[in-house]
């Protein structure tokens, strides 16, 4: 009894030595297992593509001021933040960049999580107090629920295993496909048929249309794909700890400032001048330090941070904006408001720092603003097509007769015999290369090897003559 059509050995109309049974197979089990990953996380980067736009309205009430005129001193506004929460100390502040913002004071909050901080939001014409919440890196509750449904579900560390192995995936899906789309055009050209790559053929019907789609939009999608993958990937546990020691092997790691002492007349100066503020320190002329910061090229919107130990400088970063490239940062001596040191964007950032920094607030919708978050949403809902008419494919490849709910078949086996004995050696060394550089790709391969191992073990023994 001959075997079934998956483990029959190499159609006639494929030449002896091709990466398309490999390719193909892969493509399909990674898009099988994988790609209910690659959804969620689509689907909840579509949602965190649109946080901040949403905030801006959903927290209208304490990001943004009616009030006009003269901004009152930052001493007077934290003084009045103060009040609010009078047992609690300063942690830091953002000042208003623009007229209608309002002025965010954050305070060391015990009855947080340690990661937390309590911002409390201040008109700064008026000094009122707008309200407050608690914020995770100056993110306000929603932003940090939708970051966490999108990087671990909510569930913690436990839960970033599905963004990595969606992170580690995509860009292998993503190139299986558009080397299967590329090959499939030209088999189509020697064949004299239309010959499609961006657009789709919609005289075709069925599974052929599905297929026009689910190929041209990925084509389309492509680029932003692997951009996204990239930059995941160094936000992921395991792959990501490999990134961080790539990185500073190579010296492409960020620059920090360095607030610790220098050694000099303030050194052991105390408590009010460093720590965080407390009740009884002189008072920190916070516009006096913001001007020492703006002589060294840091300007608004920033963040000023008061010191977390006797004789350190306060730190003074900018943050992100819309089309703003730099984050430069100084370092200001809060006694006598010279600048101790400073980082210039420009200057001391290496060429793959700056790279990585743009790639990730570009995959955080930050660096080019409501532009940049619509673009993210635009490649989350086409990415949510691509898959939903992948499985759509397999199910209009299923067997006709029997079950109703019988499923398509996998790819020909024998898809790594069809390569030159070369590439298959060095194929099979890259994917242990790659499988360790990004872990849960090499456990999640092995475990597709095993499981066709298993099938293809299982149908052979079915159709093997007693």
């Amino acid at each position: 009894m001959t075997l079934p059509e998956n483990t029959l050995d190499r159609p006639p109309h494929l030449p002896r030595h091709s990466w398309r049974p490999l390719i193909m197979r892969l493509h399909f089990y990674a898009g099988v297992l994988v790609a209910p990953f690659i959804l969620v996380a689509a689907i909840t980067g579509g949602l965190y593509a649109l946080a901040p736009t949403v905030e801006r309205i959903y927290y209208g009430d304490i990001l943004s001021v009616d009030t006009t005129g003269p901004a009152l001193p930052l001493s007077d506004q934290v003084g009045a933040a103060r009040t609010a929460f009078p047992e609690l100390a300063v942690h830091s502040l953002r000042p208003a960049a623009t007229d209608r913002e309002s002025t965010r004071v954050y305070f060391a909050d015990p009855s947080l999580d340690p990661e937390l901080l309590r911002a409390v939001f201040v008109d700064p014409h008026s000094g009122r107090v707008l309200g407050d919440e608690a914020t995770w890196l100056g993110y306000l509750p929603l932003s940090t629920w939708l970051d966490g449904l999108h990087r671990h579900l909510n569930l913690g560390e436990p839960g970033r295993i599905y963004s990595e192995v969606a992170a580690s995936w995509l860009w292998v899906v993503a190139l299986g496909g558009a080397y299967l789309w590329w090959v499939k055009s030209v088999r189509d050209r020697r064949r004299k048929r239309s010959t499609r790559i961006l657009t789709v053929d919609r005289s075709m019907t069925g599974r052929s249309r599905t297929l026009n789609w689910h190929g041209a939009s990925g084509v389309w999608l492509l680029a932003a794909l692997l951009f996204l993958s990239a930059t995941g990937i160094t936000w992921s546990t395991y792959a990501g700890a490999h990134v961080t020691d790539l990185r500073s092997a190579l010296n492409w790691q960020r620059p920090q400032l360095d607030t610790a002492p220098a050694g000099g007349e303030h050194a052991g100066h105390d408590a009010a001048t460093t720590g965080h503020e407390h009740h009884g320190a002189p008072a920190i002329d916070y516009d006096r330090a913001l001007a020492a910061a703006a002589g060294a090229g840091v300007h608004l919107p920033l963040e000023l941070t008061l010191p977390a130990e006797p004789g350190e400088a306060l730190s003074v970063t900018e943050i992100d904006k819309p089309y703003r490239w730099t984050t430069d940062a100084a370092t200001v001596d809060p006694v006598d408001y010279t600048v101790t040191g400073q980082i210039d964007y420009w200057r001391d950032y290496s060429v793959i720092a700056k790279l990585a920094d743009w790639g990730i607030r570009g995959h955080m919708g930050m660096l080019f603003g409501l532009l940049n978050q619509l673009l993210l949403l635009v490649v989350a809902v086409g990415l949510v097509t691509v898959i939903v008419r992948g499985y759509l494919m397999w199910w209009q490849r299923r067997p006709t007769r029997g079950s109703a709910w019988a499923l398509g078949r996998a790819p020909i086996r024998g898809a790594i015999r069809r390569l030159h004995p070369a590439a298959a050696a060095g194929i099979i060394g890259a994917a242990v290369a790659v499988g360790w550089f990004l872990p849960l790709l090499g456990l999640t391969l092995v475990g597709f090897v095993v499981v066709d191992a298993v099938v293809g073990a299982v149908a052979a023994r079915r159709f093997t003559p007693r």
